[in-house]
């Protein structure tokens, strides 16, 4: 495919900007929105009639061959859900709640649900596996009353749903019972007849019928509901389409791991494929040192023509691919586009996957990214031009007005769009301090322009204007919590800390010390700095920093290495606020290079493994 063959596969968008006389600026591209389906489901009952014979969904089965499912046979199956749930009596105040991860029947249940008006949540299973007290999952619950739960094999589950959820809401499965409550196995829901009433509650939706909850912590730490409409859902897809012009010629086949529970795949790219006609693979591997071959055996047996990656995910792809001549072949063979997102891409990543994807495909792929939000249904702002460095978010899609406004020395980033979500369920507060006097949806993060002469050059992110930030894996970190933590563990040697970490694949923190604990531990009589290198310090730091680790329970809340800082906080250079707290943006802005020395082989840096020496 050669660069003039694929530039023709993309929208060529007309770029306008406005400068308003308090200094913001709003950008947009000319073109209306083309009409959009009332309901999600109305492009997947077309493409049954259309094509019926077409695989929609395969995932592995316990013999780790595929098993497909045809947009026809899916079809009567959603059909037969939708029916069964109207008859539960569910509705928005009484949604289906999706425990487990992706599957075909966690799809099926998702969409039956979607297509008689009822409102499904999925949920990042972590949130019913981790034992303990359960209270993100039961701060959920609060706010949504589910009616229904569902989780593809009870038994791991059990435990969480007995805690959390009264006796009286019922959960349906594949497998398990529940002593004491109802259980309705999963091929009841299949077997249901459609009725004349499901049919008439699916010709009810309008775009202002909620479609599904996404819950999203952001900055807050807490889960939120965010509200997903129909309107919402089938507009980002129109927008979607009108971007990438390619997929309404060649309908999608994506091979994709990431998680339902989070907007990018469970609303980007799950709808993406049945709203275009296409095939979604589900994989069963991750961007882990375990669960990227399980990755690399489905691309080797399945060629996409679109797909999405985390860059941490690309970076050990790129290992195979530059081995595995026939991983590489594969696909490669008709990939149309390349689409990163969930952090920030390194350039070394960058020129590594250009490099293949030119030696594999004449003129090359497209490698790109954008920026969008639980909020945005996500897809806002996307780069469809070829760009020679990574990190260029593009342009407002098409009905997307982007707002850019002072905040200092920052533009804080604000969007309009037929895809934004009215509000979080059940938090009228929360729901009007996310807009601000003129609509637009606050994203909290600042922007400024590749070419600050010509906007249609694109965005590039310039920082979050709060101070939790994502893992090179697109997990987000609650940096309170962290901070909190960490402090407490390093059992008084440290006053406070600054977590560290964006777009890296683990955490560091900087911390303040607490010379009197530091000097009590030497016990020698050593003062000052000198402390710092100190090897009781060291070691003593060593310790309670493995132990801090060994307690965590992910990569958002395990910090694994740490410097101390020599020189005292500034509150000059605002640091320290006048309450006497960590500005932990400034420090990290202003100590920059330190906190990148954190993943280098600096000998300041401690790490667990020095309690072992």
């Amino acid at each position: 495919m050669t660069a003039t063959a694929q530039d023709a596969m993309f929208w060529d968008p007309v770029v306008r900007s406005e400068t308003r006389p308090d200094g913001s600026i709003l950008v947009w591209q000319e073109g209306a929105l083309d009409p959009c389906p009332a309901a999600i489901t109305d492009a997947f009952m077309d493409w049954a009639a259309r094509t019926p014979d077409t695989v929609w969904m395969a995932e592995r089965g316990p013999d780790r061959a595929w098993i497909e499912l045809t947009y026809a046979e899916a079809a009567a199956r959603i059909r037969a859900i939708g029916t069964a749930l109207l008859g539960l009596g569910l509705s928005a105040d009484r949604p289906v709640l999706i425990l487990s991860g992706n599957s075909i029947a966690h799809a099926l249940i998702a969409l039956g649900a979607q297509h008689v008006g009822i409102p499904s949540a999925a949920l990042a299973p972590a949130y019913a596996l981790t034992g303990g007290d359960y209270l993100k999952l039961r701060d959920i619950a609060d706010q949504l009353h589910p009616g229904l739960i569902f989780a593809d094999r009870l038994e791991p589950f059990s435990p969480a749903i007995e805690t959390v959820f009264d006796a009286s809401i019922p959960v349906t499965t594949l497998t398990g019972t529940m002593p004491g409550r109802k259980v309705i196995p999963f091929d009841t829901l299949l077997a249901t007849p459609p009725t004349e009433a499901a049919e008439a509650a699916h010709a009810a939706i309008t775009g202002e019928t909620v479609a599904k909850f996404l819950f999203t912590s952001g900055t807050t730490g807490t889960p939120k509901a965010v509200i997903q409409t129909h309107g919402m859902l089938v507009s980002n897809q129109q927008i979607i389409r009108q971007c990438f012009v390619f997929m309404t010629k060649t309908p999608p086949v994506v091979v994709d791991w990431a998680p339902w529970n989070h907007t990018a795949s469970g609303n980007k790219v799950f709808n993406m494929v049945h709203t275009n006609g296409g095939t979604y693979y589900i994989d069963d591997g991750r961007p882990t040192r375990d669960g990227i071959a399980r990755t690399i055996e489905n691309l080797r047996e399945v060629a996409p023509t679109w797909y999405f990656n985390v860059p941490l995910g690309f970076q050990m792809l790129l290992e195979a691919f530059e081995t595995d001549a026939a991983l590489r072949k594969t696909f490669f063979s008709r990939l149309q586009m390349l689409f990163y997102a969930g952090a920030g891409m390194s350039q070394p990543v960058w020129d590594r996957l250009t490099r293949v994807a030119e030696e594999m495909v004449p003129g090359g792929v497209l490698l790109t990214t954008g920026f969008g939000s639980t909020e945005t249904g996500p897809f806002a702002l996307c780069c469809t031009e070829r760009q020679k460095t990574s990190g260029n978010l593009g342009i407002p899609a098409h009905g997307v007005t982007f707002k850019l406004v002072p905040q200092g020395d920052k533009l804080e980033g604000r969007i309009k769009s037929p895809s934004i979500t009215p509000g979080y369920w059940g938090n009228d507060t929360l729901t009007a301090e996310a807009f601000d006097e003129e609509g637009f949806y606050c994203f909290g993060d600042a922007f400024r322009f590749a070419d600050p002469d010509d906007p249609a050059k694109g965005l590039l992110f310039d920082g979050r204007l709060a101070e939790n930030f994502k893992l090179a894996s697109g997990t987000w970190v609650a940096v309170g919590p962290v901070r909190a933590q960490l402090t407490d563990d390093l059992g008084g040697l440290a006053s406070d800390v600054v977590a560290a970490g964006e777009g890296q694949e683990d955490l560091g923190a900087l911390v303040v010390p607490n010379w009197t604990a530091l000097a009590a531990i030497a016990g020698d009589g050593t003062q000052g700095v000198a402390l710092l290198d100190h090897p009781a310090v060291r070691r003593a730091a060593a310790e309670r920093l493995a132990a801090h680790a060994s307690r965590a329970t992910g990569s958002s809340n395990r910090v694994t290495r740490m410097i101390f800082l020599a020189a005292p906080l500034e509150f000059d250079r605002g640091e320290v606020t006048d309450k006497g707290s960590i500005n932990q943006r400034a420090v990290l802005r202003n100590r920059a290079a330190l906190a990148a020395r954190l993943w280098s082989d600096d000998a300041r840096v401690i790490r667990p493994a020095e309690a072992e020496a």
